[in-house]
């Protein structure tokens, strides 16, 4: 089967849409964290041991200013700092039950939002869109080793 011209376009499209459907469900979240906070968190929860520096990194900013991100997490209460019990000179972000809790609602709340577009959907298109989002992904995996190899030649 020949790709359409314009399929790059579809997808970037879809990707807008999609964004906004995400954003939608996170604007209606009663906490006032920014996108950027969100994403700290995020980082913080799904790379356990993560301290300061090893964020600046995930991020690609300079340590001071995931320090400062950090700190404002840290004062609504959204952010632990903590003695590495191997190495008391490193210290570990922590995320708080609070911060665990505002991930988990904010999850449900755009796995719902998207849910609701899915149901509009055919269900023959809800089938081939998964499988052409498992195709898509497997893809852009299998791309992802050639692309890190220029991010480690901007280091130097």
């Amino acid at each position: 089967m020949e790709r359409p011209p314009n399929l790059a376009a579809a997808i970037e499209s879809a990707a807008e849409a999609l964004i906004g459907v995400l954003d939608s469900a996170t604007s209606r979240h009663t906490v006032s964290v920014s996108p950027t906070q969100l994403r700290v968190l995020s980082l913080i929860v799904s790379h356990p041991d993560t301290n300061v520096n090893r964020l600046a990194e995930l991020l690609d900013v300079v340590p001071s200013s995931a320090s400062r991100l950090c700190d404002r997490l840290e004062a609504v209460g959204l952010l632990r700092r903590v003695a590495d019990p191997r190495d008391r000179r490193e210290v570990r972000l922590i995320p708080t039950a609070a911060a665990e809790t505002l991930l988990r609602d904010l999850q449900e709340r755009r796995h719902l939002a998207v849910q609701t577009v899915l149901d509009r959907m055919p269900s023959r298109a809800q089938h081939e869109l998964l499988l052409a989002l498992v195709a898509f992904s497997q893809a852009a995996t299998a791309a992802a080793p050639q692309a890190g190899s220029d991010s480690a030649a901007r280091t130097a």
